[in-house]
């Protein structure tokens, strides 16, 4: 392969000058195969489909995983997007492989970085304002692939990188085969297995071998939420976000090319209900919570605790003197969230007109920060404020791909919604008061998670749905097609809500649902199951359940944690 080059990748990210070098693709040994088979195939190589791997390869299996782009990890790397997270993170409340992928995250740091003596613990390299662990794509990208290592070098896992989903072969309720084209050549290769798992950012596959999935909102007739609207809307999506990171150079000129959709993005004030204040470029946003206008600072040579440090990758105050003279920023605001259309279920042409459109407003985005922002000093602009593509792996300058909030999802045989995780809706469902009440207790938990219900402004016109949620379980049932036997969720794309993809829609959690899939699989190929029969049987479940602890995931929260104060 493309096993060289990922062993490739690990070596040059291992030797710490490389950190910043690129990821070109090197000839595999042997010419590309037009038939790979085995025991799992995992379509789409981003968090959930990383963890969906080490969960089969731990358990014995023999995994091929594609990803579109030339860098595994999504929104982890491809996407620039560091980790949110839940309070307890430090402790528990995730699988202990992603704990380990936070060690190691910290560790290659460690080792690799000049840090002050000073520098945070437990180290934030960017102590940024929404996260435990702030961190640049590239040094998440070497965590992974040290992970799976030993698995490649064995040949016990096979990547094939640039890789797309371009059909598969369903023999009734089962996937035969999925095709994947080379991105570089052409060359179409035939995939077969006992299991496959969807973990791609949109949830490719399910279209493909005509799974039955939910798109958008959908109506509070059919799941009884609170904050579901009247009718069901399909192309109401949460915003997607083409991300970018930026550094400051005080004094130096680093102003690029007025992009020809500025003046557009400009004057744009999106159309929202309820009312957003004003202009996208700007930085006064819609308080997530109560709507009302909320304007932060923007001065990228201080530390106010506003745009500049929210999430902030590289923190000056944690390395050498003079190593990041004005640090490094990852731009995943309000104000590049890109609220024209989606990417799922529309033409090829308006899939691409769309991403060019979210890569023209954060490049426009940028320009502005650049040229025409507010000062503190009242002057406007920073011309000083530069791209930083080197470190997401992208000649454009912005992030590899577009931070995705919102997939299809399966239709499964139990989908969570409101009632089961928001605060407010198991108050009313309860009768319990807040401190008392609990997300629902699933008997088929297969991981937990916590985050709030907090849905971006959409593309069907929403301002932000943002309310509490209460630690929550990962049901099992939510991981199994209504019909389908052989094809697992492995990422957004499990049976959840327009409402609850809101919370279960974050790095953990989709690392969690990656891995709970990938030893489901593998779980399945032992005893010879189908997965609904685990569900169905308490002794199956139980010996599942059983064997998922083993392996360091939680399926039940500890109490109080489960408890909102």
């Amino acid at each position: 392969m493309d096993r060289r080059l990922f062993l490739g990748n690990l070596a040059a990210a291992a030797g710490l000058g490389a950190l910043g070098a690129s990821h070109a693709l090197v000839a595999g040994p042997h010419p590309p195969a037009r038939e790979r088979r085995a025991d799992v195939v995992i379509l789409g190589g981003g968090t959930g489909g990383v963890a969906a791997a080490l969960g089969a390869l731990r358990s014995g299996s023999r995994v091929v995983m594609t990803e579109e782009t030339d860098w595994i990890g999504g929104q982890l790397t491809q996407q620039a997007v560091p980790p949110d997270e839940h309070p307890w993170i430090e402790q528990f409340g995730a699988p202990a492989s992603y704990l380990d992928f936070r060690r190691r995250v910290r560790a290659l740091y460690r080792r690799a970085y000049p840090l002050a003596e000073g520098a945070s613990e437990p180290l934030n390299p960017g102590n940024c304002g929404v996260s435990y662990l702030c961190h640049e794509p590239r040094v998440a990208l070497a965590a992974l692939e040290e992970m799976l290592a030993s698995y490649a070098s064995s040949g016990q896992l096979v990547v094939l990188l640039r890789h797309a989903c371009v059909g598969a072969s369903v023999t009734g309720d089962r996937i035969e085969s999925v095709r994947v084209r080379d991105e570089r050549t052409g060359t179409e290769t035939e995939l077969t297995a006992p299991f496959f798992i969807d973990a791609t950012e949109l949830g490719d596959v399910l279209p493909l071998a005509g799974v039955e999935y939910v798109t958008g909102a959908e109506a509070a007739g059919e799941t009884g939420e609170p904050h579901a609207p009247a009718e069901a809307q399909p192309q109401n999506m949460q915003a997607s976000t083409w991300c970018f990171a930026m550094e400051h150079v005080d004094g130096e000129n680093h102003v690029i090319e007025r992009p020809a959709e500025y003046a557009f993005w400009r004057d744009y004030a999106p159309d929202l209900a309820p009312p957003w204040p004003g202009p996208l470029l700007s930085f006064t946003y819609s308080h997530p919570i109560t709507l009302e206008p909320r304007t932060l600072p923007f001065d990228p040579r201080t530390n106010d605790g506003g745009w500049w440090t929210y999430r902030r990758l590289i923190d000056p105050a944690n390395f050498a003197p003079g190593t990041y003279p004005g640090g490094v920023t990852l731009v995943n605001w309000p104000q590049n969230d890109y609220l024209l259309g989606n990417f799922v279920d529309v033409s090829p042409e308006e899939k691409a007109r769309h991403l060019a459109g979210a890569m023209a407003l954060s490049r426009s985005l940028f320009y502005w920060l650049q040229t025409e922002a507010p000062r503190p000093d009242g002057g406007a602009g920073w011309p000083g404020l530069r791209l930083r593509g080197d470190l997401t792996g992208a000649r454009h300058g912005l992030a590899k791909r577009p931070y995705i909030r919102e997939a299809r999802r399966i239709r499964a045989e139990f989908t969570v919604c409101e009632q089961h995780v928001g605060l407010e809706a198991r108050m009313a469902e309860t009768g319990l008061p807040q401190g008392e009440v609990t997300a629902a207790s699933f008997p088929d938990s297969v991981g937990i998670g916590s985050y709030r219900i907090d849905l971006h402004p959409s593309t069907g016109g929403d301002n932000y749905i943002d309310v509490g949620s209460l630690p929550f379980e990962i049901p099992l049932g939510a991981l199994l097609p209504v019909r389908m036997e052989n094809l697992l969720p492995g990422a957004k794309n499990i049976g959840t809500t327009h409402i609850t993809n809101g919370c279960y829609r974050l790095h953990p959690v989709e690392w969690n649902i990656g891995e709970a899939a990938g030893q489901l699989a593998a779980f399945c190929l032992r005893g010879k199951h189908a997965p609904r029969q685990v569900r169905a049987n308490a002794k199956l479940l139980e010996d599942f359940q059983r064997s998922l602890k083993r392996q360091g995931v939680e399926i039940r929260w500890p109490d109080p944690a489960r408890r909102v104060r």
